[in-house]
């Protein structure tokens, strides 16, 4: 199977990218590349959502992809989220911890929880 990548960039501050079939050896390459040209779409603080729900297979060139991704992000103070990763992908990133417990999302009401959760902290008064 391949992998299809779908983008979307409502906003300079935030991004959707939607992930079907399988990031692995085989597809990682295309990822990247897909990658190069979307990531510019997102502002420097920005965020990029990777919405897993049709991602069916993960391996570990995959991770290694979204690991580059992900620090590339940081590099910039974005930040990467992921979204509806189905049971085997989760299971994947539980076993490796590739990606933060927090960043993963069971679904868009969760995702947008987190982010009005880091909004608020961020406007709210210290003290």
């Amino acid at each position: 199977m391949t992998l299809i990548v779908r983008s979307e960039s409502p906003a300079t501050d935030r991004s959707t990218v939607w992930l079907e079939g399988r990031l692995d050896a085989a597809t990682f390459a295309a990822f990247d590349e897909a990658m190069r040209d979307i990531t510019p779409l997102v502002d420097n603080g920005g965020t990029l959502v990777i919405d897993l729900s049709a991602l069916e297979y993960i391996s570990s060139a995959g991770l290694r992809s979204l690991a580059q991704l992900r620090r590339q992000l940081h590099d910039r103070d974005g930040r990467t989220l992921l979204l509806n990763p189905q049971p085997q992908v989760k299971k994947v990133f539980e076993i490796v911890k590739a990606v933060p417990v927090a960043e993963v999302f069971a679904n868009v009401g969760e995702l947008d929880q987190y982010l009005d959760h880091m909004q608020r902290q961020m406007t709210s008064p210290q003290g």
